[in-house]
Order: structure tokens, then C-alpha cells, then sequence
């Protein structure tokens, strides 16, 4: 399969990618799939695909969990070594395409003390959820490299 077509499976088409990489053949090697498993956990634990209810939360926090997907990716990469490379160029970007537009505008936010603003908390929240969808996916498609039934993303739970 060709990158183009894997990404297409997942909808993530709008990535700034350039053709060279989308005709390349798509072949995961085992620490492809260690690195996938690993970031999964992390995405899939975290603020990045899990609801801010409104009710709920801290938006500085949640900004703190997000941003921290960066060096949460970059020791993955590292761990799993230079034989990861199909991982790595898909990580680099979502980092740098989905992520970092956010961690950017919003750290700078923060810093001029816009988290005291309730509109500000709101439009963060709003983007906050953009966000998520977006990830959410990414965190699929990690799954898929992984080789696992995505069945974890799925679950949900009941308060009592």
C-alpha cells in the first residue's frame, strides 16, 4: 500500500505532504508498530481524544497535556531508534501541522493571562474539541499501524 492510500483510508488527506512521500510503499517494521503502540497510549490517555467537560477541567492543564505530546513523541522516536522511520514521518507531522498551530497560539494566550477571560476558556474549549477530532483519528490510525483491533478508543464510562 501507498502512503497516498493510507492516508486517504483515514481521511487525513488535508496534511501538507509532498508527492515523492505519498508514492512511497507504507511498510511498518516491528519498530514502526512498538512506537504506534506506544504514542497510542499515551493519545488515548490523555486530554488529546478525551472530552473537557465543561463543567470540568482546567484549560491550562489540558494546554500542558497537550503540549507535552512533544516529548512524549520525540523519546518514542528515540526509544524505537532510526527503524521507525514510517512512525516518525507521520509523527513529525501531525506534530508540526495539527498540533503545534494550537500549542502556539494558545501558549501565547496563556501567557498574556487570557485563561482569566471566560470567552478565551471557551474558544479554547472549541478548538480544544477541533483538536481531539483530528487526533482522535491520528490515534486510529496508530492503532492500525500498531496491528490491533481498535476496540480501546472506543470505550467509554459510565459515572455512578
Amino acid at each position: 500500500m501507498k502512503w497516498s492510500k493510507w492516508l486517504e483510508k483515514w481521511g487525513m488527506t488535508s496534511l501538507k505532504i509532498k508527492t515523492p512521500f505519498l508514492d512511497m510503499e507504507w511498510k511498518p517494521q516491528d519498530e514502526d508498530k512498538n512506537a504506534a503502540w506506544e504514542l497510542y497510549i499515551e493519545l488515548l490517555t490523555r486530554i488529546t481524544t478525551q472530552p473537557l467537560d465543561d463543567a470540568h477541567g482546567d484549560e491550562e492543564t489540558a494546554l500542558k497535556s497537550v503540549y507535552s505530546i512533544f516529548p512524549i513523541t520525540r523519546e518514542v522516536i528515540k526509544g524505537n531508534g532510526r527503524h521507525c522511520i514510517e512512525f516518525t514521518k507521520i509523527a513529525i507531522v501531525v506534530l508540526n501541522q495539527v498540533i503545534r498551530p494550537f500549542t502556539a497560539k494558545w501558549h501565547k494566550l496563556s501567557v498574556q493571562g487570557e485563561f482569566s477571560n471566560p470567552e478565551s476558556c471557551q474558544e479554547f474549549r472549541e478548538e480544544l474539541a477541533e483538536l481531539q477530532a483530528v487526533l482522535n483519528i491520528y490515534t486510529k490510525m496508530l492503532g492500525d499501524m500498531a496491528g490491533i483491533e481498535d476496540d480501546l478508543s472506543e470505550l467509554e464510562y459510565e459515572e455512578t
